[in-house]
């Protein structure tokens, strides 16, 4: 017989958690592996920090349990646990340098001035920042002082490390550059990250896995690409990139597609084996504002929907097309400058948004 799969290295088994009547976190149940990059994301009140601080130990568990390489950690107290933490605030002290910032976990085990020094400079240096160890740490820019917080947290060797939205106050050039100063150190060291952030665009670009969270539960969990191309429901599709949905009823099903009948026209998508679908069946699909192409003439076969532009919105070398459907409904596409230079994009004009039938996404529930 197979030998069984080793336990994750973190569990949250059926875990509730309640602030007086209001319930942060519903019925969780997650596993986190060793040596993975998991994102947890969602907007503000979704129970995504409250997680985070429940494996902390910074908040117990109104029910359920969670485990830490097989321990019950619900009466572990934070002082006890191996897991650090950086945070949106980072939490320096302002009174150190920044050797005795990094230096602070390792003096609270009772390792020698002369050991810790050493593996402090160690740190600092992996994080490109030595010359700045004696300095103090208000003279320190926000990319430097970022870089402090993860040196203090790495430089005790933990098995898993917890992120509380690190880059929420950084600027945006420095937060690419720590996206791939993150990226590079999980991946050589193979600590096991769990980083909390409402930012789409740092979840996707670092995790192994994305954990999508609405209302304290578990929308979604998967790689970054299979929720942004097979979110599980409406909301996932709607709080992930920039996706386009529509809905109507079944009129046919036939050689692995479905002919859908909507207020805006008949469209055919791919049958979504996750979902039976029968004549008659009310459903919703997904088109990604990056798989429909425009026009300025009618083509008159295929998915096609005719739109009038609205406004654009620039965001470097990427637009995206606001347009409006004739009952009202928002559509949106998103192209590279170039792929536009032959269109005439006046507000007011009257444009076809066109995509291929494998370029829908039928969601799997309602």
């Amino acid at each position: 017989m197979p030998e069984p799969l080793p336990e994750p290295l973190v569990v949250f088994d059926s875990v509730v958690k309640r602030f007086g009547d209001t319930v942060a976190v519903e019925r969780m149940n997650l596993e986190i592996h060793k040596g993975e990059f998991l994102a947890i994301m969602g907007s503000s009140g979704c129970g995504k920090t409250t997680t985070l601080r429940m494996l902390a130990g910074l908040e117990m568990p109104s029910e359920g349990e969670v485990r830490l390489s097989g321990r019950r950690m619900n009466e572990v107290s934070a002082f006890e646990r191996d897991t650090p933490m950086v945070w949106q605030t980072l939490a320096l002290f302002p009174f150190l340098s920044v050797r005795r910032n990094v230096e602070f976990g390792l003096r609270m085990r009772g390792m020698s001035a002369g050991a810790r020094r050493a593996k402090a400079l160690e740190w600092l240096e992996r994080l490109d920042i030595a010359e700045f160890a004696e300095r103090d740490v208000a003279r320190l820019s926000g990319g430097q002082r970022q870089r402090v917080a993860l040196a203090r947290a790495l430089v005790t060797e933990p098995e898993i490390l917890l992120l509380d939205e690190p880059m929420s106050a950084l600027d945006a050039n420095l937060i690419v550059r720590m996206q791939g100063v993150l990226a590079r150190l999980q991946r050589e060291l193979g600590i096991t990250f769990v980083y909390v952030t409402h930012s789409q665009s740092e979840a996707f670009a670092m995790a192994d896995r994305v954990v999508i969270m609405s209302r304290g539960v578990i929308e979604q969990v998967g790689a970054p690409q299979t929720v942004y191309r097979h979110p599980a429901n409406r909301f996932v599709a709607e709080f992930v990139g920039t996706n386009n949905l529509l809905s109507g009823a079944v009129r046919e099903v036939s050689a692995g597609r479905l002919v859908i009948e909507t207020p805006l026209g008949v469209f055919a998508a791919p049958v979504n084996p996750a979902r039976e679908a029968v004549p008659g069946d009310r459903c919703t699909f997904v088109v990604s504002a990056d798989r429909a192409t425009l026009a300025s003439e009618p083509g008159g076969e295929g998915n096609e929907l005719a739109l009038t532009l609205i406004s654009e919105e620039f965001v470097g070398s990427v637009v995206t097309l606001h347009l409006e459907a004739g009952n009202g409904e928002a559509f949106r596409v998103q192209k590279q400058q170039r792929e536009l230079d032959t269109l005439a994009l006046d507000v007011g004009a009257r444009m076809w948004a066109r995509w291929e039938v494998e370029d829908a996404f039928v969601l799997p529930a309602e």
